[in-house]
């Protein structure tokens, strides 16, 4: 894989292979569960009345998809605000997918269980996707403290 980023950083191409091995968001815990989530979401779905189509379940739908589609976005963005925004607008999206699983619940789509089962989901996504807010949180605020240099003019006290 090194050769094939040399070679992409020194010919300005790339190949096919080196964009299998790329990985990035794919590798966050939070989007590894939020993207379990949209597929619980979505086998879920199946089971709901024909008259939801277009409302319950299109909704649904969207909103455990945005916590994938958000994280994959900011990940890409390379920039701290950006990146942080985007996961922030992720996180929304789960207790959006919280609420229309109790929403569907309500109107006896999914059992107990299932929207136990799909709360967990989703507060497990939520949990770790604060923490990936959190660690950019650091890691700018580390990146910051390091750019900062100490102002030679200013005097020391202890002299």
């Amino acid at each position: 894989m090194e050769s094939r980023i040399r070679n992409l950083a020194v010919t300005g191409t790339t190949t096919a292979a080196t964009l299998m091995d790329y990985k990035g968001y794919k590798e966050l815990k939070c989007y590894i569960e939020a993207r379990s989530l949209r597929i619980f979401v979505s086998e879920l779905t199946k089971r709901f009345s024909a008259h939801e189509k277009f409302l319950l379940t299109a909704q649904i739908i969207d909103s455990s998809r945005s916590v994938t589609r958000n994280m994959a976005e900011g990940y890409g963005r390379y920039t701290f605000s950006d990146t942080r925004n985007f996961f922030i607008i992720a996180r929304g999206s789960v207790t959006e997918t919280m609420e229309h699983l109790a929403t569907a619940f309500d109107e006896n789509y999914n059992t107990e269980e299932e929207l136990t089962t799909g709360e967990r989901k989703c507060e497990l996504v939520f949990k770790l996707t604060n923490g990936y807010i959190a660690y950019l949180d650091k890691s700018h605020e580390i990146k910051l403290l390091a750019s900062q240099k100490p102002n030679s003019k200013t005097p020391n006290p202890n002299s």
